[in-house]
């Protein structure tokens, strides 16, 4: 019955929900709308605040350009194609490869959530070897498992809690620094880890739809996108036939090596001095480095990023779309009014509750936990203030901390409803195919319904 609800939702889906980017430009214009008559901005204010939000992802949308196609390019390399040739022989069956899959997308991501790239990259070489997957499908499990990164070490809002003079604690809204032992170290956060982690593999498992098999090999466009020369062979086609200067340069082993090597050199010294500071920029760095080992070659490597780089269109046109959006919530004050709202009906028995669906619903406005919460965050603690500064036996820290999860898994898992972070996995998933968004959401439906349902009961619930 459940696998027959799963297939009407998404038969609804392929139906009616269009295309990212269309997504994004209906939202655009239903955040205005709101703005209007909600917080009475004026046509002209929020078309300024939309223009001056559409250029604040720039810097984020090169980042994501830049962890696809570098971390894609590792997986073209030929000893992880070798190493992946090697886990087939453990991994033989198509409900091996979703299960496999899907833990390791949920553990990848508790370490950052930009490491899905590296579980789309070996979903799609797994279902290139393995028969009888359902492509569209595994593509859901891909993504549904990156929800697991709000319980990790790449948790935006836990590490801002965490950070001195905060601008909550600038604004005095907060008296000082939430360690991260009393928000991803919590109880509440260790169960919410093990729901990912226990119960995400196994519910996927049961919704393996029975019907309408979509195998990838049978959505390739062309025969070319299957039987594509190596990097290998087409890096010799570009040879002259006889020896030159730029032939010797463009296949140096020893050039790539020693820029390699260089860098590094630079991560030992990284986490050496910081830590376990894992962002965005050394990652990526380490992506480039390990690229460049791997490939030998400038040449190879070139090939690479080029055909790594084929499938990444959505991310550069769609991201200023969405920080546009995120200019109209944070410009015409609709983000802080939302908050305050919603945190004026809450008590201290329901506060998590309002906190958990104010950060579900703006997610679809502002889809970053950090750039969410800097909008909504400050109402929300201070309204954690008011509701149990005079409660007994209630801890303010604690309260705190419960609130911004809250806000946290809420955004979270409305990515499940919300196309914003599948252009991170579609590059590497969908390239060589036609696929779209509404292909691959409604087989989430289901598992939103249910995860809606288990983290308002934790949140509630679940002691500190």
């Amino acid at each position: 019955m459940i696998q027959k609800l799963g297939e009407k939702f998404t038969d609804v889906f392929q139906k009616n929900m269009p295309d990212a980017f269309v997504f994004a430009l209906m939202l655009t214009l239903i955040t205005s709308l709101v703005a209007i008559f909600w917080v009475d901005a004026s046509p002209l204010e929020i078309i300024e605040s939309w223009y001056s939000g559409f250029w604040n992802l720039l810097e984020f949308g090169m980042q994501m350009v830049l962890l696809i196609v570098t971390g894609y390019s590792i997986a073209l390399s030929p000893v992880v194609k070798k190493a992946i040739d090697k886990l087939t022989h453990f991994i033989k069956t198509p409900t091996k490869v979703y299960f496999f899959v899907i833990l390791i997308g949920v553990t990848l991501s508790m370490i950052s959530w930009g490491w899905i790239v590296i579980a789309a990259v070996l979903a799609r070489e797994l279902a290139l070897r393995v028969e009888g997957i359902h492509y569209p499908y595994l593509i859901a499990c891909v993504y549904f498992s990156n929800n697991s990164w709000v319980t990790g070490l790449s948790s935006s809002i836990p590490l801002l809690l965490n950070t001195e003079n905060n601008y909550l604690i600038e604004a005095g809204i907060l008296s000082h620094t939430i360690p991260t032992t009393d928000t991803l170290g919590s109880s509440l956060n260790i169960a919410m880890v093990l729901l990912y982690l226990v119960v995400t593999p196994l519910l996927m498992i049961v919704l393996i739809p029975k019907k309408d098999l979509k195998e990838l090999n049978q959505l390739m466009e062309t025969q070319d996108s299957i039987d594509q020369v190596s990097i290998k062979e087409e890096a010799e086609r570009y040879k002259m036939s006889t020896r030159s200067l730029s032939d010797l340069l463009n296949n140096s082993k020893l050039l790539q090596w020693s820029i390699g090597l260089i860098g590094f050199c630079y991560i030992v010294y990284h986490f050496g001095t910081r830590g376990f500071d894992l962002n965005l920029n050394i990652m990526i760095f380490s992506f480039i480095m390990i690229g460049l080992l791997l490939h030998v070659t400038p040449m190879r490597y070139g090939i690479s990023m080029k055909r790594a780089s084929s499938n990444v269109s959505g991310i550069l046109f769609q991201f200023p779309f969405y920080a546009g959006i995120m200019g109209i919530m944070t410009g015409t004050g609709l983000g802080e009014q939302l908050a305050n709202s919603m945190a004026s009906l809450a008590t201290v028995q329901t506060y998590p509750v309002f906190s958990y669906l104010l950060g579900g619903i703006v997610n679809f406005a502002i889809p970053s936990g950090g750039g969410e919460f800097a909008v909504i965050g400050p109402s929300v603690m201070e309204a954690t203030n008011q509701i149990v500064s005079n409660v007994e036996g209630v801890d303010l820290i604690e309260a705190h901390a419960r609130a911004a999860l809250s806000v946290a898994y809420g955004e979270s898992l409305t990515n499940l409803l919300q196309p914003f972070y599948l252009l991170l996995v579609l590059p590497v998933m969908g390239a060589g195919i036609k696929i779209q968004a509404r292909d691959v959401m409604g087989y989430l439906v289901i598992p939103f319904i249910l995860y809606f349902i288990i983290q308002i009961a934790l949140i509630t619930w679940v002691p500190f």
